[in-house]
């Protein structure tokens, strides 16, 4: 079988990993974690990858439901095999269950992964030299289109997500070599948790997603199989995602759903 595989890149090394130990032939495009930031504009930078992949024999893809990105995703000519997670963390910790666990557990949790921080996607605002000087950019940007007053109420009012949270969780993957990079990130994490007075834990991830999902066992109890005049649509229950033949529009705004 030949595949191509779409996924973000923070979880760059799961994929080559697995893709590496692969049956098939397999063929990997990484897309920029920044597009998360508006779902619109991921599904648009999927659907172009997919449009793309005339020739194989699927297209797997490294995402789960992520904000509604990944819905209505069309398969015009190629099927398409994505995991039943509503976001990546699912991925790491290897199952649905395990991440409705820990969530259960402690709600207000900000995951971080060595790919997560490694593709500038743990939240560090003003932890680094990097995130301090980009605060103070936006701060100076603010005072200089609103004024100081409104600049300050607007650093306070939408740059405080953290207070949301109370635990910072490190997910070790365990690659090899992991040591030389998951290290120094999960003391990056231990230093987030300290700044924002969250409690931390590391959680031990798991695999097995990842290696289903670049061997080709596609179960249908983690897998949605979208076959080629099918569309991906939400489906607001425990399979996370669904297929349709009725095409239906992207709803207005529903990144945001």
């Amino acid at each position: 079988m030949k595949l191509k595989v779409i996924a973000c890149n923070v979880v760059f090394r799961e994929v080559c990993h697995w893709a590496a130990r692969s049956p098939h032939i397999v063929d990997v495009r990484f897309l920029d974690r920044t597009l998360h930031n508006e779902p619109d504009d991921l599904r648009a930078a999927i659907q172009a990858e997919v449009d793309q992949a005339d020739g194989y024999d699927a297209v797997a893809l490294g995402y789960g439901l992520c904000s509604n990105g990944a819905a209505y995703l069309r398969a015009r000519q190629t099927p398409i095999v994505v995991p039943r997670a509503h976001d990546c963390i699912t991925l790491f910790l290897g199952s649905r269950s395990r991440y409705d666990e820990s969530f259960s557990a402690s709600p207000g949790t900000y995951y971080y992964t060595s790919g997560w921080i490694e593709r500038a996607g743990a939240r560090l605002e003003r932890t680094t030299p990097e995130g301090q000087a980009t605060y103070d950019r936006t701060y100076q940007d603010y005072v200089a289109r609103f004024g100081e007053e409104s600049a300050r109420y607007l650093m306070e009012t939408l740059h405080t997500w953290w207070k949301s949270y109370t635990r910072a969780a490190f997910i070790r993957m365990d690659l090899p070599e992991a040591a030389t990079y998951e290290e120094p990130a999960r003391e990056q994490t231990q230093e987030v948790a300290r700044e924002y007075g969250w409690a931390y834990e590391d959680l031990q991830g798991d695999q097995r997603i990842f290696a289903r999902l670049l061997r080709g066992d596609w179960g249908l109890d983690e897998f949605l199989l979208v076959p080629a005049g099918h569309q991906v649509v939400p489906s607001y229950d425990e399979g996370v995602l669904g297929a349709t033949t009725d095409y239906q529009p992207i709803p207005p705004r529903a990144s945001r759903v």
